[in-house]
């Protein structure tokens, strides 16, 4: 079971972290420089959905991994930060493999 929300966990966390660097390198700056606020909307949505299965999955992961409190924190911090899911997810097979 522990492998099959991992997978899932590192699924969500990449999907994620995709979908803030489309926003943020892509939709924002059409939105200004082309004025087409219509990206930032559907992008700003996908994101939007994308960022509460991560917060989901990274409870989850808490409870199947018991993490401490720091590590919640310092999961939901990395999805506020460009690249942030990418390096946790990293970290997160390191330890586990």
């Amino acid at each position: 079971m522990k492998k099959s929300v991992l997978k899932w966990f590192r699924y969500i966390s990449y999907m994620e972290g995709i979908s803030f660097l489309v926003l943020l390198c892509i939709a924002i700056p059409l939105k200004y420089a082309a004025d087409q606020p219509q990206m930032v909307t559907v992008t700003g949505m996908i994101h939007g959905a994308l960022f509460a299965a991560y917060i989901v999955a990274i409870m989850v992961m808490a409870v199947l991994y018991r993490w401490g409190l720091l590590r919640i924190a310092g999961g939901i911090l990395a999805a506020f930060l460009p690249f942030g899911p990418f390096v946790l997810e990293r970290r997160l097979m390191r330890e586990t493999m």
